[in-house]
């Protein structure tokens, strides 16, 4: 599967209207359970590029081969979406 440019708007606009980032994640899941949605510290993206910016909140897009997980910047080799706040 990959990400569209309307999983990513939708995102966006998802992440950055949740009161918080676990809400995000949940109604995430509800509306495309197809793809994987995951919340991580901060700090373990630090090195990573985001695929959105949303003020304290970032997106990054990442895919897995079924065991181990790489982010990527390519949304047609996306299958899930990490998200973080500071």
């Amino acid at each position: 599967m990959s990400i569209s440019t309307e999983h990513l708007r939708a995102a966006g606009e998802l992440v950055g209207a949740a009161a918080t980032l676990r809400d995000a994640a949940s109604i995430w899941r509800s509306q495309h359970p197809e793809m994987k949605v995951v919340l991580v510290d901060a700090m373990d993206m630090r090195d990573e590029k985001p695929a959105l910016l949303l003020g304290a909140r970032k997106v990054y897009l990442a895919t897995s081969n079924g065991h181990c997980w790489s982010v990527t910047e390519a949304p047609e080799e996306a299958d899930a979406l990490i998200l973080t706040q500071e």
